[in-house]
């Protein structure tokens, strides 16, 4: 059935369309509605969100800074349902070789990397606190709908946006219990997707929101959670460390956090600028937990959960123009990730705050579908731009000279922004993520060892723990534009990095009976970390989101 015989959509409007229930979507409807309370005006504000539930889709550290929280709402920490606990108590970074580490002394840390007074917990829950704060003050949310076109008015500019059509069979024609999406109308529309949301990837395009930045930079962050020994448990302790397994060329590190309730989250992050297209990310975190260091953590206890999720790394330089006709981003989507610190939260938090500050005044004078020039204007003079100012120099340091060079002069050029100047300018990021490969034949393979499954694990045990779960008879949601192109070059050129790249056991190359190798995509193991999308060296994969509620179910990563 093609689009002219499908039903009209039906629609609603509202002041507000959110898209997307993560801290940064969820703090704009919250201080939206505060505002309105302020002004003695009424706000109405509608949230999306792909996931089955709010926080099924939020996958984090997470040592959370509560600067954000704490400017949201102010009385969180007495409250009986707060979302985090656990403080920090003891703060550690080690750099590993392959038999031992050495601790780093604390004094030498730059201030910012200070975790005391910060929270080890769930952001997922942090989520649910939010969206339970929200939907007191009367906003809307709609979870398990999944935003997948942009409307446009006549002038070009965003009207809001279409929920998918539920109901599609895997030939494309519509099913028995097929229902047509929605069409959710706003006078400004906020995109708060995340990292490489796919709107927002489209809306940086269309309106050249990237133009005259650095190239977008992504990590690939990989977690599992444990039940430990109660022996083993030191709730706030909070451990990172680079190094080891990563050759020096490759950036990225480990975390090992210690929460409530004997439960520990350790992960890893490779800076999706590597190399190597034999490097496997999930195998490299899976050696990471063999280090004599941490292993011992893990004796007798039990994984829980498991997932993956891009990281948007490119810090100040690369944040593109967060206004355009009709909308604004916020959060990850916009890039407010601090890379040294692996926080975002705050930011993002803040910066939707930030955004609806302005969206509040645009709607008291009687505006929509315009330009929200302010929003971008004022965000460089916040906290958040003063926050990733400061580190904007140590992801291109690192990925320039390496991890024994590049770290130190990134931590040295930390210290001298404490007192607000720089030894490096605002240095630039170079090529994009799926730029960097070598072809396969320049580089050394990776032989990695054969899991236990008791302390390393296989990509489908762990996508079986994600709780990950697509409705199989619906069109493939992961979009090849070029077969052949795919064949001639990611698999002869680069030896098939997708198949290392992806942490769910997606993409693999399947010899059949003498035609030659077939891509196949096992897209219901996706867990929408969104990775094919970013590194794919052709950007031939395309990530779209599946039918709403389809992907993983996270219970509190």
């Amino acid at each position: 059935m093609n689009a002219a015989e499908l039903p009209e959509r039906e629609g609603m409007d509202y002041d507000v369309v959110v898209v997307g229930a993560g801290p940064a979507g969820l703090a704009t409807a919250i201080r939206l509605k505060q505002q309105a309370a302020e002004r003695g005006a009424e706000i109405s504000v509608v949230v999306v969100e792909k996931g089955s539930e709010v926080g099924a889709h939020i996958l984090s550290g997470a040592v959370v800074d509560p600067s954000g929280l704490d400017a949201l709402l102010p009385g969180w920490r007495e409250e009986e349902d707060r979302p985090l606990v656990t403080e920090v108590v003891e703060d550690h970074f080690y750099l590993l070789g392959p038999a031992g580490g050495a601790k780093l002394p604390n004094f030498a840390m730059p201030p910012l990397m200070n975790n005391h007074g910060n929270f080890v917990g769930s952001l997922g829950n942090v989520a649910r606190y939010l969206a339970r704060k929200a939907e007191e003050l009367e906003v809307e949310i709609y979870p398990g709908f999944a935003a997948n076109e942009v409307l446009y008015d006549a002038t070009g500019a965003v009207r809001g946006v279409a929920t998918g059509d539920m109901g599609i069979g895997k030939d494309g024609e519509p099913k028995a219990e097929f229902t047509r999406g929605m069409e959710l109308r706003g006078r400004y529309t906020v995109f708060a997707e995340g990292a490489r949301g796919q709107l927002s990837k489209q809306l940086i395009a269309k309106f050249g929101l990237g133009d005259g930045r650095e190239p977008q930079k992504f990590g690939i962050g990989l977690k599992e959670l444990w039940k430990v020994k109660p022996e083993k448990h030191k709730p706030g302790l909070v451990q990172h460390a680079f190094g080891w397994p990563l050759d020096s060329k490759t950036g990225g590190g480990a975390f090992v956090y210690h929460m409530e309730d004997e439960q520990v989250m350790v992960g890893f992050v490779v800076h999706l600028n590597y190399q190597n297209p034999w490097l496997s990310p999930f195998d490299e975190f899976q050696r990471f937990k063999t280090h004599p260091m941490f292993r011992d953590t893990f004796e007798g206890a039990k994984r829980i959960c498991y997932g993956a999720r891009a990281i948007t790394e490119g810090g100040f330089q690369s944040v593109p123009k967060l206004s355009f006709p009709g909308g604004v981003l916020v959060g990850c989507a916009a890039g407010f990730v601090n890379v040294p610190r692996i926080k975002g939260s705050h930011n993002a938090v803040l910066s939707g705050m930030l955004a609806a500050d302005h969206l509040a005044e645009a709607l008291a004078a009687g505006r929509g579908h315009d330009e929200l020039a302010s929003y971008e204007a004022a965000w460089r003079g916040s906290a958040v731009g003063d926050d990733l100012k400061k580190v904007r120099n140590v992801k291109p340091l690192w990925s320039k000279l390496g991890t024994y060079v590049g770290v130190p002069l990134g931590a040295l050029d930390m210290w001298t922004n404490t007192f607000g100047f720089s030894l490096f300018g605002t240095l630039k990021h170079g090529k994009p993520d799926c730029a960097t490969l070598k072809p396969a034949a320049q580089c050394k393979k990776i032989a990695y060892p054969k899991p236990d499954g008791v302390l390393t694990f296989d990509k489908l045990s762990s996508v079986f723990i994600s709780n990950t779960n697509h409705e199989e008879d619906q069109p493939v949601h992961l979009k090849v534009k070029d077969l052949g192109l795919q064949k001639s070059s990611e698999l002869d050129v680069f030896g098939g990095p997708s198949n290392r790249y992806c942490p769910a056991g997606v993409y693999e190359w399947v010899e059949e009976g003498g035609e030659g190798p077939r891509f196949q995509i096992n897209a219901q193991n996706c867990v929408h970390c969104k990775t094919c999308d970013i590194k794919d060296p052709n950007q031939n994969i395309t990530w779209t989101a599946p039918e709403g509620g389809g992907g993983p179910n996270y219970p509190n990563m």
